[in-house]
């Protein structure tokens, strides 16, 4: 299901999406938190340097001081001051030896620790392609939790730590990297805002000019001709010689009067926006507009006959004797298809285990392409992914046990290693996937819930969770109902887990039957 995910994933197996170092940085948290201590680094290195050039403008200063009053004693009287010997060779040593000294003094580069340091560390930093990739995420996220621009740039987000602005400047640059994708929807929206923040007063080096400019054209491509001339002589009561507004002017009268003499309706001008709004929006319906009300929670609620199906329980694996005396507390989120959450399933240590295994071979998450049938990255997919085996750790097989034990499914067939091949299932010989178990290692303040739009239903992270289903029927065709997607975060990180359990092995364990209803 061609759907966004920004999350990290551990298979267990163990497939895990964080994000990290220098191939895409926006596309996860986990390798941009890297960022943040390269920079507190050439924070302090710069910090030395202002010490450094301090101490040597202090220096220059007690000298100018000091030359200040000897030279207007010297000026007011000459030949007096030059009468004295000692003052004579003074005068003679300073200009020979001593201004010379200050001229190095002054000339001096006081920043060699500071610039290697940059040099060095330039090359971990993001590139061009990393700040389209943020840009864009932050776009998507506007659209997915229907925010307003007004909102994003004040900062005003649920569950935020560290309250952050968009400055005018940095809403122009938004606009921008929209107006080169030729997204000139955002185009508007970003230059809108950039617009109406300096006309509050804001101090800003962003130009009403060149935002007036990029905003008429992105106004203009979306049909509004009327609003894109308002827009160009706004622009031009700034800038009067504006070259390139000049012509947009005269072209749009021109346009405008070809509309009046051929007295072109307003329902045939109303139609044309809208089939031009259509095209703009299509990858939006009908299951993108579906998806994206999920993860905004705007789902199916369930009637209070189906809600009175759901219960809390204790679960003893189906008496595994692990799990006896000690069973684990499982709750139910969703009846058909039908959807567990364990509670308490994974701790704290185990979850620094494994991220701290995963964060090395952290790695693009693929998806398929349905054209040419191969593994590729995609730009609505921006986790990052990484695969664990149970013999590489004590952690990672106890878990895979514990999967087991619960499931009752046999994990010796599941993935360990990532396919790159569009025929993984077949390479590995064990069958479809059969079922899903997926932890939730983090907390996520605000988004990332996993949304099922063929039924409606939502399930949001809570760290130390893990949510199972089947994705097969008992006869072995496939579930259409279990198709998920992954919502993007809209505030913090997430970190999530996941186990795919194959059908090979599970024949004693979950006999085949001949209708998916039995």
């Amino acid at each position: 299901m061609a759907f966004n995910k920004i999350w990290y994933t551990v298979a267990l197996g163990v497939l895990l999406h964080f994000s990290y170092a220098h191939t895409d940085f926006f596309t996860s948290i986990g390798h941009m938190t890297d960022l943040i201590h390269t920079e507190k680094d050439l924070v302090v290195s710069l910090k030395d340097y202002i010490k450094a050039e301090e101490s040597k403008l202090e220096q220059i200063k007690k000298w100018a001081e000091k030359l200040d009053k000897l030279t207007d004693t010297a000026t007011k009287d000459p030949e007096g001051f030059l009468g004295h010997p000692v003052n004579a060779f003074k005068l003679m040593k300073r200009l020979n030896t001593e201004w010379g000294e200050l001229e190095s003094l002054v000339l001096k580069d006081m920043s060699d620790g500071f610039i290697s340091n940059m040099t060095i560390q330039r090359q971990f930093f993001p590139n061009d392609e990393d700040q389209t990739g943020a840009a864009k995420a932050l776009l998507r996220l506007q659209d997915t939790y229907n925010l307003d621009t007004d909102t994003l740039s004040r900062g005003n987000l649920p569950g935020v730590k560290h309250k952050s602005f968009l400055t005018a400047e940095d809403c122009f640059e938004l606009g921008k990297i929209a107006y080169t994708e030729a997204d000139y929807y955002h185009t508007e929206l970003w230059m809108e805002q950039a617009l109406k923040q300096l006309d509050e007063g804001e101090v800003s080096s962003a130009d009403k000019v060149y935002i007036l400019d990029y905003l008429s054209y992105a106004v203009y491509q979306q049909g509004d001709l009327s609003k894109a001339m308002m827009l160009t002589k706004r622009l031009l009561e700034l800038d009067p010689e504006h070259q390139r507004a000049n012509g947009n002017m005269k072209y749009f009268e021109y346009i405008m009067a070809k509309e009046k003499e051929a007295n072109k309706s307003s329902t045939d001008s109303e139609d044309q926006m809208e089939k031009e709004t259509e095209v703009k929006k299509k990858d939006y319906l009908p299951e993108r507009r579906k998806y994206e009300m999920l993860c905004r929670g705007e789902g199916l609620k369930m009637t209070p006959r189906r809600q009175k199906r759901l219960f809390c329980r204790y679960y003893d694996g189906n008496r595994n004797p692990r799990y006896i005396l000690g069973p684990v507390k499982q709750e139910d989120e969703w009846d058909k298809p039908r959807i567990v959450r364990f509670l308490d399933i994974i701790s704290d240590e185990e979850i620094e285990t494994v991220k701290e295994l995963a964060k090395p071979r952290l790695s693009r998450a693929t998806v398929h392409d349905p054209e040419t049938g191969k593994l590729t990255t995609a730009h609505y997919r921006v986790s990052k992914s990484a695969w664990l085996s149970g013999y590489e750790s004590p952690v990672v097989s106890r878990i895979n046990t514990r999967i087991q034990d619960l499931t009752g499914l046999d994990v010796s067939t599941a993935e360990e290693l990532q396919k790159d091949e569009p025929d993984a299932f077949k390479e590995l010989g064990t069958g479809n996937r059969i079922a899903t178990w997926l932890f939730y290692m983090s907390d996520v303040s605000a988004g990332g819930a996993t949304v099922f739009p063929e039924v409606g239903a939502s399930v949001w992270p809570k760290k130390g969770t893990a949510v199972f289903w089947y994705n097969l029927f008992p006869s072995g065709e496939g579930d259409y109902s279990t198709r998920h997607a992954a919502c993007p975060v809209l505030v913090g990180n997430k970190w999530v887990s996941n186990k795919w359990l194959h059908e090979r092995g599970q024949e004693f364990r979950r006999p085949c039957t001949l209708s998916e209803l039995e």
